[in-house]
């Protein structure tokens, strides 16, 4: 029931299995017509968010509308073996569970708003709808947890295996806090914007070269330092008072200075002695590496028919994680809406074709 990211996502990560996605009959998802659109009025942003999903549109401010919609809480009773999925900003239950809650704000409530930024500045926001592709994620987990419940839960006779999966945006986030919480509670420290570094991990940073590009170096082990201070010709850098990370901390500023070079230069030289590095890639990067290519992460989905010359090819994300076995793939671009309405109002909700002509006429539903 979601719009926007989140429910897309979900659909996406839970297996391609051909989820159903609720709209409004009007405009549909507000992600159609968000950021740039294509000649046909949608937006490729939704294209790819909701490939391989039924849109069926129904009006959910209407009476007859919230009736279409209340079969999940019909069926649950009936089938006490069903797995629901329910994503929101706070969670089904306690005192902000009525709340409204978008990424954004629920990143903030998350603690990651805090810490994403540099000392003294106001926090920064990711250019992307982080909270929400986290809760996509986090749902997914939750469904295939809930398919092993559910097995181990059979082969014990219960009668009741299925589940609700609650997954709130805020706490999707703070699952990434990592030591945010426990460093709290034992030391009394907040942990505060470290601009382009990870507080304590010395070096691991974002570098400038020559060339005005950026590379991220990860030389935090400590034998990995001792082969990156060699290969840069800084093997002063690697005595007693660099051995391990505490005393590399100390002398931060010393040595994320000794690295400046061309972009080219510091990956080759790093590549050769095995530290962990890499240019910080824009779209035209992603697009364009053979890595990536190679993998198959970069996938040609067509919009449209392109035999009457009305469609095109449209480069989305491939499908992660690979599956040697059952791999994923995209069988359609996000569709039109409203395309699955009636099929789905049929197939599933069992309503005859007088039926959902009556509520198209009303203006209930709304089939493409």
């Amino acid at each position: 029931m979601n719009n926007a990211v989140t429910k897309p996502l979900e659909g996406i990560r839970v297996l391609e299995l051909g989820q159903i996605k609720i709209e409004p009959p009007k405009i549909g998802d507000p992600l159609r017509i968000w950021r740039h659109l294509d000649s046909d009025g949608q937006s490729p942003w939704f294209r790819s968010m909701a490939r391989n999903k039924k849109s069926v549109c129904i009006d959910l401010r209407t009476e007859e509308g919230r009736n279409q919609e209340q079969w999940k809480n019909d069926l649950y009773p009936v089938n006490p073996k069903l797995i629901y999925t329910r994503i929101s900003g706070y969670g089904q239950t306690g005192p902000y569970s009525k709340r409204p809650g978008y990424a954004s704000v629920c990143e903030g409530m998350g603690g990651f708003r805090f810490i994403n930024g540099h000392p003294g500045q106001p926090p920064v926001r990711p250019n992307i709808s982080l909270g929400d592709s986290l809760a996509g994620l986090h749902a997914a987990l939750g469904v295939l947890l809930s398919l092993i419940a559910k097995n181990k839960l059979g082969q014990k006779q219960a009668e009741k295996t299925g589940q609700v999966v609650d997954v709130a945006i805020y706490e999707s986030m703070l699952n990434m806090m990592e030591s945010v919480i426990p460093e709290y509670d034992r030391f009394n420290e907040i942990r505060q914007p470290s601009g382009t570094t990870l507080t304590g991990i010395v070096p691991t940073n974002t570098y400038p070269c020559k060339d005005g590009k950026h590379v991220i170096i990860g030389g935090n082990g400590d034998s990995i330092y001792v082969r990156l201070m060699n290969a840069i010709g800084r093997s002063d850098l690697t005595g007693e008072n660099y051995k391990v990370n505490a005393d590399r901390v100390r002398e931060q500023e010393a040595i994320d200075g000794a690295i400046k070079r061309t972009t080219d230069e510091v990956l080759e030289t790093l590549e050769k002695v095995s530290v962990p590095a890499g240019k910080i890639y824009d779209a035209k990067d992603i697009v364009e590496d053979e890595h990536i290519n190679a993998r198959g992460m970069i996938e040609n989905i067509t919009i449209g028919t392109k035999e009457d010359g009305r469609g095109w090819d449209l480069k989305v994300p491939g499908m992660s994680p690979v599956l040697h076995t059952t791999p994923g793939s995209t069988e359609w671009a996000g569709p039109d809406l409203g395309a699955h309405t009636q099929q789905v109002l049929q197939s599933v909700l069992g309503l005859s074709k007088d039926e959902i002509a009556s509520l198209a006429e009303n203006g209930i539903t709304k089939s493409r």
